[in-house]
C-alpha cells in the first residue's frame, strides 16, 4: 500500500472505532462478561492454534536477530495463554467501572448533583513484542466501555493476527459491535505515523515498548500520550534486612523474567548491610547476571573472585532488560532515597527491612508509581494486583500512575438532576 492507501485504512478504523464506542457507553454489564467469559474458554479451546501462530513469529525473531529476553517476551506457552485466560476471567469478575458514583456533591443551589464514571471513548494501544497485550488492552477496554484500537509490531504480527481474529469472533457471537476492537493489519511505520494524527476521532494513545517507541510517540502525537519511558527499579537493602528475604527478592527481582519492566536494575546496600553483599553478589553472578559495581561495593568484592565492571552514573539510570545489574552501597537510608529519586523513571521501588520506621520513610519518600516493603518488584503487574490484567504502567502523573486497570480508563462527567432550577443571577 502507498502513503495515501495507508491513511486512508488507518482513518476509517479510527472512525469506526468512535461509532462503536457511542454504543458500548451503555453496554450492559452482563453483555460485557458473557463476551469475556466466551473469550477465555475460546482461547484455551484455541491453544494449539496459538502456539503454531506464535511459532511462525519465533522463527521470524532468529532472521530479526531479537534479544534473548525480546524473544521471551514474544514466546507463548500453554502455560502462558492458561494464565491469559484467567486474567480475561478476572477482569470479567471485577465491579463495572462505568456508571459508578465517585461523589455525590451538594452546590449551593440544592440540586442533585453527581460525579460518576464514564469510558474515555476511543484508545489506540501501540506496543511491541508481547502478544498477550493484544488480549489484555482488548478485554480491559470493552469492560471500562472503550473502543480499542492495537497496533502490535512486527515481530509478533502471526500472534497477534490469531488472537484479533478470536476476539472478533467473540464480538459477533456476543452481538457487539465487530469495531469495539479492532487491529491494525500493518506493521508499516507509516501506518503509526497516521495513527497519531487521528485526534478527531481517538482520545487517548498508550505506547508499551521500549523507551525509543515511547519518545517517537510522544514526540508525533497530536492525541494525549500516557507514558512509561521506563523501568528503572530498584531494591534497596536495609540496616535491619533479614539476609535470607533479602536475597530471595533480589533474585527473585532480577532474574526470574529479566526483560520485563519490573525486573530490578540497581542494587543498593546500607553500608551496615554490605555483609550481604558477596553472597548475593555470588548468587546473581551464579545465574549469569554481570554485576557493574560503585567504588564501595567494589571494594568489598574484591577478594570474592568474581568478575566486575565498574559502573557509573548514568548505568543507575538506565533499564537493561537484560541480566545485568548495578550495585551501590550507601551511608545511610537518606543516600539510598536520594539515589533512587535521582535515577528512578517512576516505576517501582522496594526496600527490604524490618525496622518498620525505616520502611515507612522509604514508603514516603521515594518517588515512584508503586513503592513495597519486603517483596519483589516483580509484583508491579496489573494481574497480580487483582486487577485482571492491566493496559500499561504509567510513569506519568495525570491522569493515572502505576499498573493501569479499569477505573484508570475512564473518565467522568457530572450529572445533575433538577426540578425545575434556573439560574437568575
Amino acid at each position: 500500500m502507498n502513503t495515501d492507501q495507508i491513511s486512508e485504512l488507518v482513518t476509517q478504523v479510527a472512525k469506526q472505532a468512535r461509532a462503536a464506542s457511542l454504543e458500548l457507553a451503555s453496554l450492559s454489564t452482563k453483555q460485557k462478561n458473557r463476551f469475556l467469559s466466551a473469550l477465555a474458554e475460546r482461547l484455551v479451546q484455541e491453544t494449539d492454534s496459538i502456539l503454531v501462530a506464535n511459532s511462525l513469529d519465533l522463527q521470524a525473531a532468529q532472521a530479526l536477530d531479537l534479544s534473548g529476553p525480546m524473544t521471551e517476551r514474544l514466546t507463548f506457552t500453554p502455560g502462558r495463554i492458561a494464565a491469559m485466560a484467567e486474567g480475561v476471567r478476572q477482569v470479567a469478575a471485577l465491579p463495572d467501572p462505568v456508571g459508578f458514583e465517585i461523589e455525590r456533591l451538594n452546590p449551593p443551589r440544592g440540586f442533585d448533583l453527581r460525579k460518576v464514571r464514564v469510558p474515555i471513548g476511543v484508545i489506540g494501544i501501540i506496543y511491541e513484542s508481547r502478544p498477550n497485550v493484544t488480549i489484555d488492552c482488548a478485554v480491559l477496554c470493552l469492560k471500562s466501555g472503550n473502543a480499542a484500537i492495537l497496533r502490535g509490531g512486527k515481530e509478533a504480527f502471526h500472534t497477534n493476527m490469531k488472537l484479533a481474529a478470536l476476539i472478533k469472533e467473540r464480538l459477533r457471537a456476543a452481538d457487539i459491535h465487530e469495531d469495539a476492537v479492532q487491529f491494525i493489519p500493518t506493521t508499516d511505520r507509516r501506518a503509526l505515523n497516521a495513527l497519531l494524527k487521528q485526534e478527531d476521532t481517538i482520545h487517548c494513545i498508550i505506547p508499551r515498548g521500549g523507551e525509543s517507541l515511547i519518545r517517537f510517540v510522544v514526540e508525533n502525537s497530536r492525541i494525549p500520550v500516557i507514558k512509561h519511558y521506563a523501568g528503572v527499579c530498584s531494591v534497596y537493602i536495609d540496616a535491619a534486612a533479614d539476609p535470607e528475604m533479602a536475597e530471595r527478592i533480589v533474585i527473585n527481582s532480577k532474574c526470574q523474567r529479566p526483560g520485563v519492566c519490573n525486573a530490578a536494575e540497581n542494587l543498593i546496600f546500607h553500608q551496615s548491610a554490605a555483609a550481604q553483599l558477596p553472597r548475593i553478589a555470588k548468587a546473581l553472578h551464579d545465574r549469569g547476571v554481570e554485576l557493574r559495581v560503585d567504588q564501595h561495593a567494589k571494594a568489598l568484592l574484591s577478594g570474592c573472585g568474581l568478575p566486575l565492571v565498574d559502573a557509573h552514573a548514568e548505568d543507575f539510570a538506565t533499564e537493561y532488560t537484560d541480566l545485568i545489574i548495578s550495585i551501590a552501597v550507601v551511608p545511610d537510608l537518606k543516600a539510598a532515597i536520594e539515589l533512587i529519586n535521582a535515577n528512578t523513571s517512576g516505576h517501582t521501588e522496594a526496600i527490604v527491612t524490618e525496622d518498620a520506621d525505616a520502611a515507612k520513610k522509604f514508603l514516603a519518600e521515594v518517588d515512584a508509581g508503586s513503592v513495597f516493603h519486603n517483596a519483589s518488584t516483580r509484583f508491579s503487574d496489573g494481574f497480580e494486583f487483582g486487577l485482571g490484567a492491566e493496559i500499561g504502567i504509567s510513569t506519568d502523573r495525570l491522569h493515572a500512575r502505576g499498573p493501569m486497570g479499569l477505573n484508570e480508563l475512564c473518565a467522568y462527567k457530572y450529572v445533575i438532576h433538577g426540578t425545575g432550577d434556573i439560574r437568575e443571577t
